[in-house]
């Protein structure tokens, strides 16, 4: 195999505007930032509360949210297929195969690393920045955005983070979407497919696709902090 003739054909894809190809990268940045959006003000609630609000079973919740930070995601795949199937509890929904289900697969991936990251961070911030927001007349949620204002990197680490894990699994989405053509084929799924088919041109093309996401994502990450850290 010639590589560089691969990698001059996969750059060519990518220059050219391939539309099957810009529609697979399509179909992963669409369904990861939806997740993202769906994802992110429940999780970093849940992660303010499970740090600052003692109650019974908390320390139940946190172990538990830190298993499934662990969790491997074809497993998730596997758990939404049996739920969301024909015979499943929630086959009446008709949502297997479909974007929808891979956006479901990825909020429940994502919920947990953000979780992790924002209860961290905030258990991190200085007390005083609540009391001191209670003692001047705030209410709760002026103060708990005032904390989540004062570790913003720490949230912002989560999101980014979060980002990462869902654009790059394969598992869920391969068990949940189908890697259907022009509808449920993502990124990664299309470059098992494409690779094993022997047309490393195109895998190679969303590869590099996929890098230079992530390598966005954690420039920005750094850039936000740096500037943060200038003021």
């Amino acid at each position: 195999m010639d590589w560089l003739t691969t990698t001059r054909q996969a750059l060519q894809l990518l220059m050219t505007g391939d539309a099957s190809l810009w529609a697979i990268i399509f179909v992963s940045l669409k369904v990861s930032l939806l997740a993202m959006l769906i994802a992110s003000p429940v999780a970093i609630a849940l992660g303010y509360l499970l740090a600052t609000v003692s109650f019974r079973g908390r320390r139940l919740l946190i172990q538990l949210n830190q298993g499934l930070l662990a969790s491997p995601t074809v497993v998730i795949g596997l758990i939404l297929y049996l739920l969301l199937s024909r015979q499943g509890v929630f086959g009446s929904l008709h949502l297997l195969f479909t974007r929808q289900a891979m956006v479901l697969g990825q909020i429940i991936i994502a919920l947990p690393v953000l979780v992790a990251f924002t209860l961290s961070a905030v258990q991190g911030a200085d007390e005083r920045v609540q009391e001191t927001s209670l003692s001047l007349g705030a209410s709760r949620l002026r103060a708990a955005l005032t904390t989540l204002a004062e570790v913003r990197f720490g949230v912002m680490a989560a999101v980014f983070s979060a980002f990462g894990r869902v654009i790059s699994e394969i598992g869920c989405s391969l068990m949940v979407g189908g890697n259907i053509a022009g509808l449920t084929r993502n990124i990664p799924t299309a470059i098992a497919l494409e690779t094993s088919k022997g047309e490393f041109a195109e895998g190679i093309a969303l590869g590099f696709t996929l890098l230079a996401v992530a390598l966005g994502v954690n420039a920005s990450l750094a850039f936000l902090q740096g500037e943060g850290g200038l003021r």
